[in-house]
């Protein structure tokens, strides 16, 4: 079975964590080429702030909450052709100080929450004949990064959960890929990376620059796509050759 995406105006995607940062540009764009958006988030206050949109309130965590949302926007909606998953959350500690707490956090959401959220729309995917998967890694995937012990696990185990959905789900009409962004200047972290600790980092990219949200929104919205029929099980990077060293 094979997957033809609907024209954008006909599309609805789904995107977690897309009140705010890399998940609210991926709207953005989304909506830019006429696809309809519902955003899930578990912060109700940024929902509310987001704007116009359709929202949906969950924790992906909450396999219950989760079902619940993703039948509400089938419901509101009519369809489903797309989801994103970008809702994510990091624990930044050294690996011999990390607390569990924190390791397990991130690792819920992450990972856990990932997998929740897209088994839940695959099987509103299957019904339909198709659809697309994307969420969003890293590039701790698949390099070592100080103090990411959990975040780089979390974000590895995406890789293989996609490659493993990408070869069950594809004969179902549905691609699973992901996208792996070096670090983003979202609103949020620009400030954070405007110090010597950023100007290292930087200088280790081929490029000699960060990512800019709409750039990983490009990718999203490429795997998305109608041209990425034939991708399935991809990991497409963003980091301007950062993981090439």
């Amino acid at each position: 079975m094979t997957s033809t995406p609907a024209d954008p105006g006909s599309r609805v995607a789904l995107v977690t964590g897309g009140a705010s940062g890399i998940g609210a540009a991926i709207v953005a764009a989304f909506e830019a080429e006429g696809t309809r958006v519902a955003v899930l988030d578990r912060d109700e206050d940024s929902l509310a702030a987001a704007g116009g949109r359709f929202h949906v309130a969950a924790d992906v965590t909450d396999p219950a909450a989760v079902s619940a949302a993703v039948d509400e926007v089938v419901g509101r909606a009519g369809r489903l052709d797309v989801l994103v998953n970008c809702a994510g959350t990091a624990t930044i500690a050294p690996a011999l100080e990390i607390d569990l707490a924190g390791w397990s956090r991130t690792v819920a959401v992450n990972l856990t929450g990932s997998f929740v959220v897209a088994q839940a729309v695959a099987r509103h995917l299957a019904a339909r004949g198709g659809g697309r998967i994307v969420t969003i890694a890293s590039q701790a995937a698949t390099v070592g990064l100080d103090g990411h012990v959990a975040y780089a696990a979390s974000k590895a185990g995406l890789l293989g959960m996609t490659r493993t959905l990408a070869l069950e789900w594809g004969p179902l009409g549905i691609t699973v890929n992901t996208v792996s962004p070096t670090v983003v200047l979202t609103p949020l972290a620009r400030p954070n990376w405007d110090n010597p600790k950023g100007d290292a980092l930087r200088a280790q990219i081929p490029v000699g620059r960060f990512a800019e949200p709409g750039e990983v929104a490009d990718a999203v919205l490429f795997l998305a796509g109608p041209s990425a029929a034939m991708v399935n099980g991809h990991d497409l990077v963003v980091d301007g050759g950062y993981t090439i060293r």
